[in-house]
């Protein structure tokens, strides 16, 4: 039996030829994006060898609270252990007033 490439079936192989292309353009296109980025000369990857993705994230995520303080509290506090102490000071100060009743 002798079979003809009908007009459908050419336009439907076409289709998947266009999205095959395109999906390898798409792929070759996010490769080279990746290529094109500038590193620094210092770094050397001979050295970056032997990771392991997420070595320390659930130590990252158990000992992190970030806060974003308001630009004008910032301003007050010249690094972030200047905070602290004075969070500390403040919590001392606290905990002194309620043990003497003072909000009671």
């Amino acid at each position: 039996m002798l079979r003809t490439r009908t007009e459908t079936t050419a336009y439907a192989s076409l289709v998947r030829e266009k999205q095959r292309a395109e999906r390898e353009s798409s792929m070759k296109n996010k490769i080279d994006t990746e290529i094109d980025d500038e590193l620094r000369a210092e770094y050397d990857l001979s050295q970056l060898t032997g990771g392991v993705r997420g070595k320390y994230v659930q130590r990252y995520k158990a000992g992190t609270n970030l806060v974003l303080l308001a630009p004008d509290v910032a301003e007050a506090f010249p690094s972030d252990e200047a905070v602290n102490e004075a969070l500390r000071l403040l919590i001392r100060i606290a905990r002194t007033q309620l043990e003497q009743g003072v909000y009671a």
